[in-house]
């Protein structure tokens, strides 16, 4: 397996990802993907089994501390200069869960961030995964701001 970071060529592969991982609510359509990719593809990590993307992190990085809804629509809003690397989401595909794909991703996002000079990471999850995050030494800072989807999220941050 390896990691590398997206190319617009990536588009249909993501945001087929995408699609298997999100709700509908909540799964960024392929304009977004596309905004992403084309804004901030140095921020958008892809765990690939051959050629197939079978997970992938991404976000946008900001000088903004919390996470915020209209982040996910407007790509344009990514500041490669920015303190706090956001992150969006973290998709593996079914047929690779539990395996190892997603913590392998988010171990190299991590280092990045702090290789990068980050204050840090921030994400927001849903109350059954804050374990999860957990073992990666995010905090939970309690319920998010965030109604992306309807959902409810708790936000979630590692400060370096």
């Amino acid at each position: 397996m390896n990691i590398r970071t997206a190319a617009i060529t990536d588009l249909d592969a993501v945001t087929a990802v995408e699609a298997v991982c999100f709700p509908a609510a909540e799964a960024a359509p392929r304009e977004t993907m596309k905004d992403r990719l084309i804004h901030y593809p140095n921020h958008f990590w892809l765990l690939e089994d051959g050629n197939v993307v079978v997970s992938f992190v991404n976000g946008l990085v900001t000088n903004q501390e919390h996470l915020e809804d209209i982040m996910f629509a407007d790509a344009s809003m990514h500041d490669e200069h920015g303190a706090w690397q956001m992150i969006f989401g973290v998709d593996t595909i079914p047929a690779y869960r539990r395996q190892g794909c997603a913590a392998r991703l988010l171990r190299h996002v991590i280092e990045t961030a702090r290789e990068q000079g980050r204050k840090g990471l921030v994400l927001t999850c849903k109350e059954h995964m804050i374990h999860y995050y957990a073992k990666f030494d995010f905090t939970d800072e309690g319920l998010s701001q965030s109604s992306h989807g309807g959902a409810v999220w708790h936000e979630m941050r590692i400060t370096f």
